[in-house]
């Protein structure tokens, strides 16, 4: 175990000073003239830029970001995250009740909503909805469609008893124990509804043809290339602006760019942080910056030899120059990261001291578990740029030179981004990298699903295949408790002995950072890293 050094709450409250004056500079167009239209205005079609193609569009079975930001337009929750915070609104219910104890929540649903293809939306598609990853079994024509991942990632099958049609527009839920972030956890994209005539009639192909009740519809997907939507024209909440959406896969940053700079795309995500300062300067764009509810990370395989050893973790945490990282590969773009919980998330441990930068003390820890010499191993890097990591490639050959230093050779490896994630949560890798952006603004949401023994099941949502019996009771009596002031208690000395036990490298938080035409209007970043587009329109 290595100990814990503790430092003064100034530097928190720099981080802070730090995060709010990017948010107050950056939240707002930089450097952009303002449009002379007040109006919003119907039709057009909008083209967003991305750097890499959905797995798929079911949100009952992905994980990923490029699935999920896309399926948010396509479906609906019970309830949402208002438009710029991860505070609750109605959404498909209308109203909730949660009993004295805590384990039943009864909702009332909107009236006369209907899925894409015609169908009702009821209390029956909402039991569907869930009953199909609380009860599989029950729904032998599904076998084939995969697991459901975030489902199984955050052991809700442990959480949830049973999901009941009390009549045609109320839900009940009853839980097996109380868990504290059951209805922000209902906003997130895994308790999307879900049409299910469309389900049992297309099974493993609904994931390619996805139907919910949400602003636009699914029109077509070409592979590595384009998916295209159309507006839901009696959308319960207004018909989207937009007549078309339109998400392009465009790998590289620097291509992506230069299709917004031609006019062929009207929105790009994650533009290479070097191209920033010049876009900022010229008028047809928007430069749009949030501080990110997110933190990448490297995470080691705590189950393989010799990331087994808590003191080959530390070195590697002694071994990597993560400010040098941060410097040159974000540019100013990101802070560096010391805990698996980003500053922006309440219930972050500033009191922890980051492992230092100190290459001898690598080498010292290497030799005490006995690696002289090093040893060999595999370094698993992104193919596609995230939000909490530009360009996963540098990053890892940097880290690659880093741990050269010290006597660890790592060779690296990259795969399409949908068999990446998928070998991944099987465990396949030595050493990956890998991020996440938090669902709903809760520290489960980062401490539970990605370093739990729970999460750590096949397919893992738990990377490092960390296991903690202390850590593992710490969340759980957090998710038990409904005071946040103990819950923060909790969180802060689970994060001291994943600290400790170091299965991760927490890499950075970054600035997430989104240009647009000066023509499009209403587009903001959500902190959970949604791309919402019910409500933009342009010029």
């Amino acid at each position: 175990m290595s100990t814990i050094h503790f430092k003064s709450a100034h530097i928190r409250t720099h981080l802070w000073i730090l995060l709010a004056v990017i948010s107050l500079i950056g939240t707002i167009p930089l450097r952009s003239p303002p449009s002379q239209a007040a109006e919003p205005k119907y039709g057009g079609t909008l083209i967003h830029g991305r750097g890499g193609d959905s797995v798929g569009l079911d949100p009952g079975h992905e994980t990923d970001g490029e699935s999920l930001n896309v399926a948010r337009n396509i479906f609906d929750t019970l309830v949402r995250y208002k438009e710029e915070s991860t505070e609750i609104e109605p959404a498909l219910a209308t109203s909730w009740e949660i009993s004295p104890d805590g384990r039943t929540y009864t909702f009332k649903l909107r009236e006369g909503v209907k899925f894409h293809d015609g169908t009702p939306f009821n209390a029956e598609a909402v039991v569907f909805s869930f009953d199909r990853q609380l009860n599989p079994d029950k729904y032998p024509e599904l076998k084939d469609t995969g697991p459901y991942k975030y489902w199984i990632g955050m052991s809700m099958g442990d959480i949830v008893q049973s999901v009941e049609a009390v009549d045609d527009l109320t839900v009940k839920f009853t839980l097996q124990r109380r868990e504290a972030p059951f209805l922000s956890n209902l906003g997130m994209h895994f308790a999307s509804i879900v049409s299910p005539t469309a389900v049992k009639k297309l099974t493993v192909d609904f994931t390619r043809h996805p139907v919910g009740t949400g602003p636009f519809k699914f029109v077509e997907w070409i592979k590595d290339d384009r998916i295209v939507l159309e507006a839901n024209p009696d959308y319960w909440d207004g018909r989207p602006y937009l007549d078309r959406l339109i998400f392009r896969a465009i790998p590289d940053n620097s291509t992506r760019l230069f299709e917004l700079k031609t006019g062929s795309i009207d929105v790009m995500v994650n533009p290479n942080p070097e191209d920033v300062p010049w876009m900022e300067t010229d008028p047809g764009f928007k430069v749009l910056r949030q501080p990110g509810m997110n933190v990448g990370y490297l995470a080691m395989h705590t189950e393989k030899k010799p990331f087994d050893n808590v003191k080959v973790r530390q070195a590697i945490n002694h071994a990597i120059n993560k400010k040098a990282i941060v410097d040159t590969i974000y540019e100013g773009l990101g802070v560096v990261a010391k805990n698996p919980l980003p500053p922006t998330v309440w219930g972050y441990n500033d009191q922890i001291q980051d492992y230092d930068y100190h290459p001898d003390k690598a080498k010292t820890l290497l030799k005490e578990a006995g690696y002289p010499n090093g040893f060999d191993t595999t370094l698993w890097a992104m193919p596609v740029p995230r939000p909490y990591n530009p360009n996963g490639q540098k990053v890892a050959e940097a880290i690659q030179a880093d741990l050269q230093k010290v006597g660890i050779r790592a060779k690296i490896i990259s795969y399409e981004w949908g068999t990446y994630l998928e070998k991944l949560d099987h465990g396949e890798h030595d050493m990956a990298l890998l991020g996440w952006t938090g669902d709903n603004g809760d520290p489960d949401n980062f401490l539970y699903i990605l370093l739990d023994k729970d999460s750590a099941k096949i397919p893992a949502t738990n990377i490092a295949f960390y296991k903690n019996d202390r850590v593992h009771e710490l969340l759980i009596k957090a998710k038990e408790t409904f005071d946040q002031k103990e819950r923060e208690k909790l969180y802060q000395e689970a994060q001291v002995i994943i600290h400790q036990e170091a299965p991760w490298v927490p890499l950075a938080h970054s600035v997430v950072v989104d240009i647009t035409k000066v023509t499009v209007h209403n587009y903001k970043i959500h902190p959970v890293g949604d791309w919402r587009y019910h409500k933009v329109w342009k010029e």
